[in-house]
């Protein structure tokens, strides 16, 4: 009898009417999907929280997500828990993961998924695909585990591939991609890698028009003063704050992150940072 396997697919829309973004349309096909939009900071940007009852990827799984937010709407995004990744079976071993953001004008997407963990033996596919437009503004981040540190199983084997795109008006303006082939293993610990490191992540911020050394500046001090500037920066690449993190814990990567979209949360969409109350859970 073949292994059972999730194909899984989510569609959302945001819309704006009047002085509130409603969740207009959703539409799922498996075990994905929202309950509820929350409003802890007004009716004009919901939180929305991702849900996957299996908790984690097996082999021949594929999760696709979609998420449409129309002229001047916004929305937060995140997940209740990390994503994992488990250890892949030889027969059908590819596991999936889609997911494709789309701004139209004067749209507002902040995109935080909780990190993923990559187990010993996975063999994964992750693509994100993020379109904006004129006016519209895109905050979000990227955190990978790679083994079980603390359990002493590091990630020696198999596969990751992740490929990362935000375009504007369909030209590319940030492209990120990582990719793990058969030795896994030369890649995190060599110098040209990870550097024996098992936390990477990424944090992207924009479009901000305006250069500043001073944000800079405060930014970086933020590291400082958490004593993770050997493990975090962050610098403005063209219109976008562009920061990364590579150490040895998923924590760390999320308040660091979390701190810098504090500071810049009121630059690019005028509001006060509210975290998801499902963070402090």
């Amino acid at each position: 009898m073949p292994e059972r396997t999730w194909q899984a697919s989510l569609q959302l829309q945001f819309e704006r009417s009047a002085d509130a973004t409603r969740l207009s349309h959703s539409r799922h096909n498996g075990p994905l999907y929202v309950q509820k939009p929350f409003y802890p900071e007004g009716r004009d940007h919901p939180h929305i929280y991702l849900l996957h009852p299996p908790g984690g990827i097996v082999s021949g799984d594929c999760l696709e997500i979609a998420i449409d937010v129309k002229d001047k709407a916004g929305v937060l995004v995140t997940t209740p828990g990390a994503a994992r990744i488990y250890r892949a079976r030889q027969e059908q071993p590819l596991q999936r993961q889609s997911i494709a953001l789309t701004l139209e004008k004067d749209a507002i997407i902040e995109w935080f998924p909780l990190e993923t963990i990559v187990f010993n033996d996975a063999c994964v596919e992750l693509n994100t695909t993020v379109d904006i437009t004129d006016g519209s503004c895109f905050i979000g981040w990227e955190i990978c585990c790679f083994g079980l540190s603390a359990c002493d199983e590091p990630f020696v084997r198999g596969s990751f591939q992740q490929h990362y795109l935000l375009r504007k008006n369909g030209i590319p303006l940030f492209v990120d991609r990582l990719v793990l082939g058969g030795n896994p293993e030369a890649i995190l610990q060599g110098k040209a890698g990870l550097m024996a490191n098992s936390v990477t992540g990424f944090f992207l911020l924009g479009p901000v028009a305006e250069n500043s050394e001073s944000i800079l500046e405060s930014l970086r001090e933020s590291a400082i003063e958490m004593d993770m500037q050997r493990v975090a920066s962050l610098s403005k690449v063209g219109e976008f704050y562009i920061g990364r993190y590579l150490g040895d814990s998923a924590e760390q990567a999320k308040n660091i992150f979390t701190q810098w979209w504090t500071l810049l949360r009121p630059l690019l969409i005028n509001r006060k940072a509210c975290a998801p109350r499902i963070w402090s859970t």
